[in-house]
C-alpha cells in the first residue's frame, strides 16, 4: 500500500503522520489544534520540511500563543475590535486571548481533537479530528461541533477541510482560517510571492480594516520579497476559478489553492525573516463588527471550508 497513517500516543496528544511511501512525502498533523506542524517532500537526499512547527505536543501547547503557529482560527479570525460585537442585539465580550486592546485568532487554537477515523489505500492518507464546543468561553455562548480531515494525495499535495455545525438553537455568527507559517529552506528574503489579487483590505493603526479597498497589483504576476515587509489582508479575484497562491524560491514551489469558502488572503512576515505567514480566511478580520465575509449559520446547519497545499521542485 503506498500511503499510510502513523499514530502516536506518547506525546501529550495524539501526533498523526500521513505518508506516501511512493514519494515519502508526509505530513505532520497534532491533535492538539488540528494543526499542521510538519509538510516534507525528499528530493534525492534532501528532505525538505516547509513548515515552521513545533518541537513537540508540550512545545506547541506551551507556546502556542507566541505566533500562533498554524493555529486554526475559529469561530473569529486574526483581530477582533476589543473583544466586542453585537449579535441579535445582544452585546458580547469575548474573553480568550488579547493582543494589546483586541481579542485575536479565535478560541479554539488550543482544543485538543478527537480522532474519529483513519484511511489509507493506493491514493490517499487521511485522518478526520472532531472537537464539541460546549459554548463554555465567555462571550461564545453558541455551541458547535468542528471536524477537520486532512488528506495526503499523491503529487505531494495535502488538504484540509474543516466543517463547522452549529449545535446551538439559534443563528452563530463564523468566521474560518488557518495561521500556518512557511520555509522553503531560505530566508523570507530569497523568496518570491506570487497570490490573484489586485485588492488589499486598508488597515487602521491597530491593524483593523477601515471597511475600505486599496488597489495592490504587487503579487499578481509574482514579486520578489527582497526587503518587503507585509501584515496585510487580500480579497482574491472571485473572477477566477480557483484563487491560488505560490511561494516559491530558487529549488521549491509551494502552492496554496483555496475554494471559495477561503476568499481572504492574510499575509505576515516576521522580523526575523525566516519564515512567513500565508493565512487562508473566510473573512476579513473583526468580521463580526463589520460583516466583511461574516457566516451566519442556521441551527444544525454545516459550513465547510477547503484549501490545499502542495509542494514541488522547480
Amino acid at each position: 500500500m503506498s500511503f499510510s497513517v502513523h499514530i502516536d500516543h506518547s506525546q501529550a496528544a495524539p501526533v498523526i503522520t500521513l505518508r506516501d511511501a511512493t514519494s515519502k512525502t508526509q505530513a505532520q498533523i497534532y491533535a492538539f489544534g488540528a494543526l499542521l506542524n510538519a509538510f516534507s517532500m525528499v528530493d534525492g537526499a534532501n528532505k525538505t520540511n516547509v513548515v515552521a512547527g513545533f518541537d513537540s505536543v508540550e512545545d506547541a501547547q506551551n507556546n502556542i500563543t507566541n505566533g500562533f503557529k498554524s493555529a486554526k482560527l475559529s469561530p473569529f479570525v486574526c483581530r477582533m475590535r476589543e473583544g466586542k460585537y453585537v449579535w441579535d442585539d445582544d452585546h458580547f465580550q469575548v474573553k480568550k486571548f488579547f493582543l494589546a486592546n483586541h481579542a485575536i485568532h479565535g478560541i479554539l487554537y488550543d482544543a485538543v481533537y478527537q480522532i474519529q477515523y483513519t484511511e489509507a489505500n493506493m491514493h490517499q492518507a487521511k485522518v478526520e479530528l472532531l472537537y464539541n464546543y460546549p459554548g463554555n468561553v465567555p462571550g461564545y455562548p453558541f455551541p458547535f461541533l468542528i471536524q477537520v480531515d486532512w488528506t495526503l494525495e499523491k503529487g505531494n499535495q495535502l488538504s484540509v477541510a474543516t466543517s463547522v455545525t452549529n449545535a446551538s438553537p439559534s443563528l452563530m455568527p463564523l468566521s474560518d482560517g488557518w495561521h500556518p507559517y512557511f520555509n522553503l529552506g531560505s530566508s523570507v528574503d530569497e523568496c518570491s510571492l506570487t497570490f490573484s489579487s489586485n485588492k488589499q483590505l486598508e488597515f487602521d493603526a491597530d491593524l483593523l480594516p477601515t471597511g475600505k479597498l486599496i488597489e495592490d497589483n504587487r503579487f499578481v504576476n509574482g514579486a520578489a520579497l527582497q526587503g518587503v515587509f507585509l501584515d496585510n489582508c487580500f480579497e482574491l479575484d472571485k473572477s477566477l476559478k480557483q484563487p491560488f497562491c505560490k511561494l516559491s524560491n530558487q529549488a521549491l514551489e509551494l502552492i496554496i489553492k483555496p475554494e471559495s469558502s477561503y476568499p481572504y488572503l492574510q499575509i505576515y512576515t516576521p522580523p526575523t525573516r525566516d519564515m512567513i505567514a500565508i493565512e487562508n480566511l473566510s473573512s476579513a478580520p473583526d468580521a463580526f463588527n463589520n460583516q466583511m465575509g461574516l457566516q451566519t449559520l442556521e441551527p444544525h446547519a454545516t459550513k465547510t471550508f477547503k484549501t490545499t497545499y502542495t509542494i514541488q521542485k522547480k
